[in-house]
């Protein structure tokens, strides 16, 4: 499992807190099984990655607690801003994030979602959760490597 290419492809939404908050450890791509308003409310920036995470359920994988403002023009073809919204992914790939997210601390994250050649597509992470001391080493290397790009720059 690989992250696609970042040829043609423009991110709507970015999980902002996912690389904070845990170590991924694998990232694969996934097709998103939407209705009409959805895809508008999301190419035009009206959603949350948030809160959301994947879940494996009976075969299928789903992507729960994304919220997706109901788009204003739909009218009463509107969809449920909340609802879980099946992942297209090969019988392969769903055994092995079921057989990953068995182990104890493991889980599957939404990184980010995008356009890629007119599908809209969410880029999934397995995670493993960081403890407050790693997040803390992190911040320290960023600090160190933000301070070493001042020094070459002077």
């Amino acid at each position: 499992m690989s992250a696609p290419k970042g040829e043609g492809k423009k991110v709507l939404l970015r999980n902002s807190r996912a690389r904070h908050d845990y170590f991924i450890e694998e990232t694969l791509e996934a097709g998103m099984v939407l209705v009409g308003s959805e895809v508008k409310s999301l190419r035009d920036g009206k959603a949350s990655l948030n809160e959301a995470y994947a879940k494996v359920e009976a075969g299928e994988v789903f992507l729960v607690d994304m919220q997706v403002t109901e788009w204003a023009f739909a009218n009463r073809f509107n969809h449920s801003p909340r609802r879980p919204r099946k992942l297209l992914l090969h019988k392969a790939e769903i055994k092995k994030l079921d057989d990953a997210t068995a182990k104890q601390g493991y889980t599957l994250l939404p990184l980010e979602v995008y356009l890629s050649s007119g599908k809209i597509k969410v880029l999934i992470g397995l995670g493993k959760g960081k403890k407050h001391f790693d997040k803390r080493e992190d911040q320290k290397e960023k600090d160190a490597k933000l301070d070493i790009k001042r020094a070459m720059r002077r």
